[in-house]
């Protein structure tokens, strides 16, 4: 395989630090909202999202840690890093399934169904790519097509995780729309010849 530039790796890490650092401020400001607050009201949702957001801190981790390590240090860590750390990605992979199964935890969210499927497959091939390309300890440039494929996944399921909070702010101003207009429409009438008072 081709050689891989130690540049490469540290700026791979800096593009992992810089989307996992826009993702902690999303979240931040997400908690202190009150769409946070309207969602938290749907258990299955709620915990869906926490497992989702505690699985994009894990794929963003990826890429950040093993370059650093690839780049500093041999190969076998780096690749004791990854297995590691692709270990803990898998658990958590499973374990946002199981919670997606849960009625009511996509919230009737296709983009969420979708993201799951994709990004699972994603991190199965990821996981096996760098010893079926590199043999029992990898080289570093072994892990480079898992860790822009983890990276990707990453990207893809904070861009799911966003859109799904955008369809849930329009169904709930739907929803209030509607309660507004029923309440309204179905306020009692004055009676005829009566007049208002001022």
């Amino acid at each position: 395989m081709r050689e891989v530039h130690q540049e490469f790796l540290l700026g791979l890490a800096g593009v992992s630090a810089t989307l996992l650092g826009t993702f902690i401020v999303g979240v931040f400001f997400y908690i202190d909202s009150d769409m946070h607050r309207r969602v938290a009201s749907s258990a299955a949702i709620d915990t869906y999202l926490r497992s989702a957001t505690r699985w994009v801190f894990a794929a963003y981790s990826i890429p950040l840690l093993v370059t650093l390590v690839l780049a500093s240090m041999e190969p076998l860590l780096g690749a004791m890093t990854f297995a590691v750390l692709g270990g803990i990605l898998t658990l958590m992979t499973i374990d946002t399934g199981r919670r997606l199964l849960v009625k009511g935890g996509s919230g009737m969210s296709r983009a969420l169904v979708v993201n799951e499927w994709l990004t699972s497959a994603a991190v199965l091939a990821a996981i096996i790519l760098p010893w079926a390309l590199g043999g029992w300890i990898p080289e570093a440039a072994a892990f480079v097509p898992s860790l822009l494929l983890i990276l990707a996944s990453g990207f893809v399921s904070t861009a799911a995780l966003v859109m799904t909070q955008f369809d849930s702010t329009k169904g709930l101003n739907m929803a209030t729309t509607t309660s507004a207009v029923r309440a309204g429409g179905s306020s009692p009438a004055a009676p005829e010849g009566t007049e208002t008072r001022k």
